[in-house]
Formats: C-alpha cells, sequence, structure tokens
C-alpha cells in the first residue's frame, strides 16, 4: 500500500463516526476504572515508603533489611506471574483481576500485624504472589481494546494511575500515620496499611459485576460497535504473523528477552525511586510525615502531565523509540543531580527530574512488545516481560538500601539507577524502528 492510500485509510478510519463513537464508549465504559483500580494496587504496593518512617525504627530494621522487604514483594511476583495471566487468559479477566485484588487487599491489611524482620519479609512475599498478573492481565485486556494507533495513549492514561497514587496518597499516608499513631495502641503505620488495604477489597467484588471479558460481552456496546471494534482487532492481528504461539515458544523468543532487559533497566529506576522517594525528601530537611507526603508529591504531579504529553505524542507521530529514550535520559540526569542537591527546593527539581522521565518509561515501554505478540503468545509473553523486568524491583531497593549502609550516602544508589536508564536506552535503539512504529 503506497503512503498515499495509507493516509486515506486512516482518514477515513478517523472519520468512521461508529468507530469514533464506539471507542468514547469503550474509554468511559473501562479506562477510569482500571486507572482506578490500578491507583488502589500501586498505592498498595509502595506504601511500605512511608510505613518505614516509623516500622523501621519501631521493629530495628536496618536500611539493607527494609530494601529486602520492599523488594521481595517481586520474587512472588516473579513467581507466579506467568501461570496468572495464563489462567486470565481461559477464565476471563472479570473473575480473575477480581480474585487479585480481594487476595492482595486482605493480605496488605495483614501488615498492620507486622512484628519482626522475618513477618515482614513473608507478608511482602505474599503479596507479590496475591498481585501476580494485575498489571499484565490489565496490559493485555486492554489490547483486546485498543489496536496499536490507540495503544500509547490508552495506556499512558491507565499508567497515569503511578504518579496520581502518589500524588494523593503519599499525603494521605502521611496524614494516617500522623493521625492515628497511638489509637487503640497501634503505631500510625499499622492504621496506615489496614485503611488503604480497604479499598482493594471493595473494587474487587465490583470488578466481577462491571467488567466485561471481550467486545461481545459488552452490552452497552450496539451491533455495528461492537462489529467494528472486533474488525481492528482481528486486522491488527493478522499482521502479526510472527509472534509466538504458545508459551514455550514465547520464553525462546529473543525479541521477548531484548523486552525484558529494557523493561528491567526501567522498572530499577522507576521503583528505586518510588521506595527511597519520603526518605530523600525527609533527608532534605523536611520535617513531619505529612509534610514530607505533600513534598514528595511534587515530583508526581510533574510526572502526569509529561506521562500523558507524551503518550499523545507517541500515538500521533507513530513514533516509539525516541520517545522511551529521550525521558530515560532525563531521568538518569535527575538521579545524578539529586546527588549533589543542596537544598529541599534543588532536591525536589532533580526529584521531578527522574520521576517524570523513568516513571514515564513505564507506560511507553509497552509500544514495544505489544507491536509484534498476539494471543496466548501475548498473554505469555506480557506476563514474562513483566514479571522478569519486576525483578529491579527487587534488586532496586535492595542495592540502594545496602549502598547506603555501606557508604552512609545515597549517592552510589542514585548512581546506579541512572547507569541503569542508560543501559536501558542503548537496548532500545537496537529495537527496528519498522517493527514498533505504529
Amino acid at each position: 500500500m503506497t503512503f498515499q492510500a495509507q493516509a486515506a485509510a486512516q482518514g477515513e478510519r478517523a472519520a468512521n463516526p461508529v468507530e469514533d463513537r464506539a471507542y468514547r464508549k469503550v474509554f468511559w465504559r473501562i479506562v477510569p476504572f482500571l486507572v482506578l483500580c490500578y491507583i488502589v494496587a500501586y498505592l498498595d504496593r509502595v506504601n511500605v515508603g512511608f510505613a518505614k518512617l516509623q516500622m523501621s525504627s519501631e521493629l530495628g530494621l536496618s536500611e539493607a533489611a527494609y530494601g529486602i522487604g520492599a523488594g521481595i514483594f517481586f520474587i512472588g511476583y516473579f513467581l507466579f506471574e506467568v501461570p496468572s495471566n495464563v489462567i486470565m487468559n481461559k477464565v476471563g479477566a472479570r473473575v480473575w483481576i477480581a480474585r487479585i485484588m480481594v487476595t492482595w487487599g486482605i493480605v496488605s491489611a495483614a501488615f498492620m500485624f507486622t512484628t519482626s524482620e522475618t513477618v515482614f519479609y513473608i507478608l511482602r512475599f505474599l503479596l507479590g504472589i496475591a498481585e501476580a498478573g494485575f498489571f499484565p492481565g490489565l496490559i493485555f485486556y486492554l489490547t483486546s481494546w485498543y489496536p496499536a494507533r490507540h495503544r500509547a495513549k490508552i495506556i499512558t492514561t491507565f499508567m497515569s494511575a503511578i504518579p496520581v497514587s502518589a500524588i494523593f496518597g503519599n499525603p494521605l499516608s502521611g496524614l494516617l500515620m500522623d493521625s492515628f499513631h497511638g489509637t487503640h495502641g497501634l503505631s500510625g503505620w499499622q492504621w496506615m496499611f489496614l485503611i488503604e488495604a480497604v479499598p482493594a477489597v471493595l473494587l474487587g467484588v465490583l470488578v466481577f459485576f462491571y467488567l466485561d471479558d471481550k467486545i461481545s460481552d459488552a452490552k452497552w456496546l450496539t451491533v455495528d460497535e461492537k462489529s467494528v471494534l472486533t474488525a481492528n482487532i482481528e486486522a491488527e492481528d493478522r499482521t502479526k504473523s510472527s509472534s509466538p504461539h504458545d508459551v514455550a515458544s514465547t520464553l525462546r523468543d529473543g525479541r521477548v528477552w531484548l523486552m525484558c532487559l529494557i523493561y528491567f533497566c526501567f522498572v530499577l529506576g522507576q521503583y528505586g525511586l518510588n521506595f527511597w522517594m519520603p526518605s530523600i525528601v525527609k533527608a532534605s530537611g523536611v520535617v513531619g510525615n505529612f509534610n514530607i507526603g505533600l513534598v514528595s508529591a511534587i515530583p508526581y504531579i510533574c510526572t502526569f502531565i509529561v506521562m500523558i504529553a507524551l503518550g499523545r505524542s507517541a500515538d500521533r507521530h507513530r513514533e516509539r523509540r525516541w520517545h522511551l529514550i529521550v525521558p530515560a535520559l532525563i531521568a538518569a540526569v535527575g538521579f545524578i543531580a539529586a546527588t549533589v542537591s543542596t537544598s529541599t527546593t534543588f532536591s525536589i527539581i532533580a526529584l521531578s527530574l527522574a520521576a517524570a522521565g523513568a516513571i514515564s518509561c513505564a507506560p511507553l515501554f509497552w509500544s514495544l512488545p505489544t507491536a509484534f505478540l498476539a494471543g496466548t503468545g501475548a498473554a505469555a509473553g506480557i506476563a514474562w516481560i513483566n514479571s522478569v523486568g519486576n525483578l529491579a524491583g527487587f534488586l532496586g531497593p535492595f542495592l540502594v538500601g545496602y549502598l547506603k549502609d555501606f557508604t552512609g550516602s545515597t549517592s552510589a544508589g542514585m548512581y546506579l539507577l541512572a547507569a541503569a536508564l542508560v543501559i536501558g536506552s542503548i537496548a532500545v535503539l537496537t529495537v527496528p524502528a519498522k517493527s514498533v512504529n505504529r
């Protein structure tokens, strides 16, 4: 097909009123709801960073021990990610996502009973098992509704839950810890874990009644709207003839392993920042858990703006690689700048660069593997890439904590995170542009 014919076809699609109406309905029906679910998931995953401000001194946790506990979540996540996503592909998103959310809500609430380093490790590991499959399951779910030309914007909107959860969750966590500390003999961090776990259970029940497993199940779409959405997905799947078609071939595919490397590097920067942000802000001179929450929300406000803008730009220009490389390199500069900070203001500027760049890489990245994975290969591949990449969620907090114990400063850890982002950027350049720029 010539460039003119492609442009005409794209113009025809854009001018199709049935298609436009269908995608508007899909967006408002499922995307805000999934964003809300992910906000709750991410808050329950990283609120341990705020709990540390009280919990470490009460339980006698070292920096390295906290890092192990924060990161061991991802070991359980890694072990059960692919099986969880394959099960979801068989039983449907509605049942499986509901099960995941209720389970992790119960485990998250149980953190209020943490009495030792060992209990902390066990609960973090169990939380990883409980949540395994949630994120890749929702990414896979979105790809069953949206073709590649809409995907960066939609996944970016979905993953805006990360900065939004921090913008509201950080001050909330600090406020709960300050306000409830000592109530009924419990510490503020215990109340925080209990209260922030409740929405996960309630939303999990709602998922069962609200989500539709596939386009054909959506009673809120007309027959014509279902037809055009289904045709778009089927047309795209026919272009993915090189996709692996089963779990074994997916795990042997070199492209999948390259995606694992890239995502590992980006996640290392993301979680190294998320789990240590409250401590870095506190070290800059901010006093009080609520104030730390307010100040640490600033980088995430910047992240939200940058993330949405980059997602729209990537779809508009049909360009995927440089929309990943540039923010990753900017984040690396931010991490390095944070090591020479001389004031709270300078620290927040540096952390804003680091957060906006590193966290924005996550949603933009998923345009790469979903450009060639389809069917069972997509279910297994997305889960495997996410699980291997999220091992960095274990190594990042642990290494930053270990280096802080060893050197007495977070500088070495920040250099490590910057180096990982540079390596990830170089790996992105090895991905053929024609295979992902859609």
